[in-house]
């Protein structure tokens, strides 16, 4: 196994300061580097200062949380499941998350922190039905890697549709908002916003480092962890709950965006990490990378048109995801 080294750790930080730059400088109006960083003490020219502290640097830090939250919430749940392929997104916990998000939406609700709440409850909701689905399914077992994914897109086939119902009265403005919504931005970002999901990433992003020893035990299997005297059943609801959060955050933040849990915790291992505490937290690292380089190509790609934030990892994850399922099959 190979050895991370700390100069590894280095480059995962410069890499996302030198990515969220970018993402802070480039972009309608692009802003030279001196001027971004006279914008961030608060002097030079007003406009600047305008588009770099009240639109783009609130964008960058929400798309960085949103990234730190779903690769910690992948590798804690591929850690968790023993799967490979597990991540919030296609476990159906995004979706339920999403219907949460959308039923408050529909009922007036505007506060940030109440959002946050009926996406959790949807994503937990969408855990449990997930895992029962599989286990009606005959096989199922965490291990069962093709029947939980069956699970996890009959689950989110049900979210989309109860979206959809969600939605059918509302106006097209409404609808148009919800939909661009689904399919992942960062455009709305605030500093409430970005308050809001830091909380959440910075309690239980560390309640996950937290229990990572017992991650790294029930990856070895539930009879193994027995042997070890860990309560897998408890283990492994604690890290379901906890990485439900974390994703349901992201999208009553962000919206749906997909393929980054799933990416992203492959990419840490490929650089030498098993044990899950250095793992979730290089997995944050990178994802945070990866979302603003992908909200950053998002917007600059068919500028001034913006693709949605969602698609743009979609591109990226589907062709990983299809040579993964591959090679498990």
């Amino acid at each position: 196994m190979t050895r991370f080294r700390p100069s590894y750790w280095l480059g995962l930080v410069v890499a996302l300061i030198a990515v969220a730059t970018a993402a802070i400088a480039v972009g309608a109006v692009h802003v030279s580097l001196g001027a971004v960083v006279d914008a961030l003490r608060g002097h030079g020219d007003p406009t600047a200062v305008a588009i770099v502290r009240d639109l783009r640097l609130p964008r960058v830090v929400l798309g960085a949380l949103v990234g730190a939250g779903l690769g910690a919430s992948g590798a804690a749940l591929q850690g968790a499941l023993r799967n490979p392929l597990a991540e919030p997104y296609l476990l159906g916990v995004s979706g339920g998350a999403a219907v949460g998000a959308v039923l408050a939406f529909a009922l007036g609700v505007t506060n940030d922190a109440l959002i946050t709440i009926a996406a959790f409850v949807g994503g937990v909701g969408a855990v449990f039905v997930a895992l029962a689905v599989a286990r009606v399914g005959g096989r199922a077992t965490r291990a069962d890697v093709r029947t939980l994914l069956i699970a996890g897109v009959i689950v989110g086939a049900f979210a989309n549709a109860a979206i959809m119902i969600a939605l059918a009265n509302s106006s097209p403005n409404n609808i148009r908002g919800a939909l661009w919504w689904m399919m992942g931005s960062a455009v709305d970002a605030t500093w409430r916003r970005v308050g809001w999901l830091a909380g959440t990433v910075v309690i239980a992003g560390g309640a996950l480092v937290y229990w990572a020893r017992e991650i790294d035990v029930l990856s070895l299997g539930e009879d193994a962890a027995a042997s070890l005297g860990v309560d897998a059943e408890r283990a492994g609801r604690r890290a379901f709950l906890i990485a439900a959060l974390l994703a349901a955050a992201t999208v009553a933040a962000a919206g749906l965006i997909g393929f980054v849990g799933l990416v992203v915790p492959h990419i840490a291992r490929a650089m030498g990490l098993r044990a899950h505490r250095p793992l979730i937290i290089a997995s944050a690292l990178t994802a945070a990378t990866l979302v603003v380089a992908a909200d950053l190509a998002a917007r600059t790609i068919d500028a001034p048109i913006e693709l949605p934030l969602g698609a743009i990892t979609a591109v990226l994850g589907v062709p990983f995801f299809l040579l993964q399922l591959r090679r498990i099959s």
